[in-house]
């Protein structure tokens, strides 16, 4: 099961508990425990006892660094070309319905997003009413490394970030801490890891109530201020980086840049070394997604992310980062230039083999 859900007595009645329980595999999420999680969401969302949710992950390292990529590999591998890969599609589906459900939940959910929180990590925390970072909090949507895209409803959230944050954080996987968190949205609240307890204690001597949560965990905020966030300190270089029309050109941006910060340094080794299919569906997506609904941007994910695990790039990223592990992924195409408006309207499309 991998996760832990239980209820804890409190003041306003019962406060449900998730603990994603897979440390060791920084709580990445399996099948079985979108599953497990879903069904804990769901009673609770029907026991009037239960009035407020609380989410985290297990260990000191991560609250969760994403879906389990592995099962994914396996997934595609076995599948005929041109198939519909069974397993990737099934956990795909779960786990963007799991998300909506956060996301739409008419009861407080509140994230203890301490630690990493990658990829379909976010895709858990970002949709709760309550977000809470600590000094830990490591967030990133590394998807272009391995050849996948922002998913998890990124097309949603990305719509809501500052100036062209979003196309840069998508294309490049830069990571985030606390402040980049508050500055795009991402979270409300800063808290010190070492203030959680004190804040639990705090939400459960509240009135269970969306405002006498907040109330709650705003007594135990620490100052994050919004200079140390790199994304706000180098927020007129971003706009400027991902202004052109032309994604060629966006690229030869990252070419030309010269830096001596290690953060930027890593997002345009991250970008010029991803998937160029990638930076495509990025900038596709966030401009499809711009006046979608959540329903609509989570039914377009899921076609995307099932057309991901039938072409190539997907597999191959896996496979150089994590299976193979030797770091040279064969990318379908070598530059953004080879890709053709038809190959890019190929991950929109619902595949033939897809029941939903």
């Amino acid at each position: 099961m991998a996760i832990v859900a239980e209820t804890i007595e409190t003041s306003f009645g019962l406060l449900g508990k998730i603990i994603l329980d897979k440390p060791k595999a920084l709580n990445a999420l399996s099948t079985d425990m979108i599953e497990s999680m879903q069904v804990a969401l769901d009673d609770w969302a029907t026991n009037d006892e239960v009035k407020a949710v609380w989410v985290e992950g297990a260990g000191e390292k991560a609250f969760c660094a994403g879906g389990d990529v592995v099962m994914l590999y396996h997934s595609m591998k076995e599948t005929a070309a041109g198939d519909v890969p069974a397993k990737a599609t099934e956990f795909f589906t779960k786990e963007y319905k799991l998300d909506q459900t956060i996301h739409e939940y008419a009861k407080p959910v509140i994230i203890w997003a301490d630690g990493i929180v990658m990829g379909g990590g976010l895709g858990v925390a970002v949709g709760g009413s309550h977000r809470i970072v600590t000094e830990r909090s490591m967030i990133a949507m590394p998807e272009v490394t391995i050849g996948l895209y922002p998913d998890v409803g990124a097309s949603w959230f990305f719509n809501r970030m500052p100036g062209k944050c979003a196309e840069f954080l998508g294309m490049t996987g830069a990571r985030m801490n606390a402040a980049d968190a508050l500055f795009t949205k991402l979270a409300d609240f800063a808290v010190a890891s070492e203030d959680k307890d004190h804040v639990l204690q705090a939400i459960a001597s509240s009135d269970g109530t969306h405002d006498g949560i907040t109330e709650a965990i705003t007594t135990t905020q620490m100052e994050c201020r919004v200079h140390e966030s790199a994304l706000w300190m180098n927020y007129e270089l971003i706009n400027e980086l991902m202004a052109p029309t032309d994604l060629s050109d966006v690229v030869a941006q990252f070419e030309g840049l010269e830096t001596d910060d290690k953060w930027l340094s890593r997002a345009k080794a991250s970008l010029l070394g991803g998937s160029p299919m990638t930076l495509a569906l990025v900038r596709e997506q966030i401009e499809m997604a711009k006046h979608m609904s959540l329903d609509e941007v989570f039914a377009m994910e899921l076609t995307m992310s099932v057309q991901c695990a039938m072409h190539p790039d997907l597999q191959e990223g896996i496979r150089a980062l994590l299976i193979d592990k030797d770091g040279t992924p064969q990318w379908s195409v070598s530059s953004v230039e080879d890709i053709t408006d038809q190959q890019l309207a190929e991950y929109f499309t619902k595949p033939e083999g897809m029941t939903k």
